[in-house]
């Protein structure tokens, strides 16, 4: 039975510039197949570019994939406003430039304002951080994320499933992300012991 309009749940997809846009596209594609989730989607522009560098799609794909699409320099766009209700945000990939401003309330675009948003309504923030290694002050700002209530959730796939394929291992993090928001999915073997 397909949840009426007014019932689904809103979820914000914020898609930086940095490596990994396949990540996004992943979340977005399973995420169209939730019956009750309405997904809104912000592309920063460093992202729009990052796409067509590494994937063989254009933003217009990721869009289209979206019931929503907002413009990253958009702060007037609903999702900039604690009252407009979601069920959060998942910022994937999320680049270590989008996760300072978040960490220092920098919202000078609609991506960073949004996960601010999350932050300050108590709302589910999960931000797929793809940088290595990580120096000090990456990891500084990342334990503050945390304190601040977001969800670290670097894109580790688990090798237990033998993944073959370089899709094997986006859906393990794809997987995992959307755990985060309750949100039911088989994208990853889970395990069951030894």
């Amino acid at each position: 039975m397909t949840s009426s309009k007014s019932a689904r749940r809103r979820l914000i997809v914020g898609v930086s510039g940095a490596s990994g846009s396949l990540y996004a596209y992943a979340a977005l594609k399973v995420l169209r197949s939730v019956d009750d989730i309405e997904v809104h989607l912000v592309l920063s522009a460093q992202a729009r570019q990052t796409i067509e560098l590494e994937t063989p799609y254009m933003a217009a794909d990721f869009e289209a994939l979206a019931d929503a699409v907002h413009r990253d320099g958009d702060l007037a766009a609903p999702i900039s406003s604690g009252s407009f209700r979601t069920a959060g945000m998942l910022i994937i990939p999320c680049s270590i430039k989008t996760a300072s401003a978040v960490a220092h309330s920098f919202n000078d675009n609609l991506l960073a304002r949004a996960a601010d948003v999350c932050l300050k309504e108590r709302r589910t923030l999960v931000m797929v951080v793809r940088e290595t290694p990580l120096h000090v002050g990456h990891l500084r700002m990342l334990v503050q994320l945390a304190e601040m209530g977001a969800v670290i959730l670097p894109p580790v796939p688990g090798m237990y499933s033998r993944p073959k394929t370089i899709e094997d291992v986006v859906a393990h993090t794809v997987g995992k992300a959307l755990d985060q928001f309750g949100i039911e999915n088989a994208l990853f073997e889970r395990w069951s012991g030894g």
